[in-house]
């Protein structure tokens, strides 16, 4: 029952919480923390130096869903001068907004989920079975990260993958198809968000949570001034409600689920 109240809570009252990523963007300013994208930062790490700057905090916004709160926080970033990565699922495309990111000296790339597609729309429920169809779900990713960059006008190079309940059912991560050095060449693919030559580099990983945790495995102001390197993963959603956004989003995840289940 506390579980639901929460669900609901975080849902549909929970207050807007861009306030507090304002005042995390001026925290790490005035701490002396350089913010960067995905992919300055593992450019950075890769230049002839190969140490890149000694206090960072890089920035990487996964679109799952609520294109509206993302904007606002690319507002707040571009106000402060920071640099961000946005990865972005087939369903949260905007070419507009993207080469608007782009155009700040932001990212703009692909929040990719194609295993997970497969898996849901064959009714595959086996592991294995899913494993045996990656040649033809890599080929599927091929097609749809090269269109979306032909689409974009420009080359993506870094991507993240996303987790979806049907990942999590087949204990098949989607990252698990960039593991083909040759898919990444021929897609251009310097670096995937999860990789651990970017990773290692991190002395601290923090990522948003859904209320009432709201990060996990601590509060980002708690990290700032005890760790130098810094990456923080956002959700829009977890930082303003949008009513009709999450209806839609729980109403196609019941659907799917449902037809998965078939």
């Amino acid at each position: 029952m506390i579980s639901l109240l929460n669900r609901l809570y975080a849902d549909y009252l929970m207050p807007s919480r861009l306030g507090q990523y304002q005042a995390l963007l001026e925290r790490a300013r005035d701490g002396g923390y350089m913010q960067l994208s995905v992919r300055s930062f593992y450019r950075a790490l890769a230049a002839p130096s190969g140490t890149g700057p000694r206090k960072v905090l890089v920035h990487r916004h996964d679109i799952d869903s609520d294109l509206r709160t993302a904007k606002k926080m690319f507002a707040l970033e571009a106000r402060y001068g920071v640099k961000a990565s946005y990865y972005f699922r087939l369903t949260t495309l905007d070419f507009g907004f993207m080469r608007e990111i782009e155009a700040a000296g932001s990212e703009a790339s692909y929040h990719y989920e194609e295993v997970a597609d497969y898996a849901k729309r064959h009714r595959i429920r086996c592991s294995e079975e899913i494993r045996r169809r990656f040649p033809e779900i890599r080929d599927q990713f091929m097609r749809n990260f090269q269109s979306i960059a032909e689409r974009l006008g420009m080359q993506m190079v870094t991507v993240a993958s996303h987790g979806d309940f049907a990942n999590r059912r087949l204990k098949v991560i989607n990252h698990e198809l960039l593991r083909d050095p040759e898919l990444r060449r021929r897609c251009g693919i310097e670096c995937e968000s999860y990789d651990n030559e970017l990773l290692r580099h991190f002395d601290m990983y923090i990522s948003d949570r859904e209320h009432p945790h709201y990060y996990t495995p601590l509060s980002p102001f708690e990290a700032l001034g005890r760790y130098d390197r810094i990456c923080f993963l956002t959700h829009p959603l977890q930082w303003e409600t949008n009513w009709v956004e999450t209806t839609r989003c729980n109403l196609r995840r019941l659907a799917e689920e449902i037809s998965w289940r078939a």
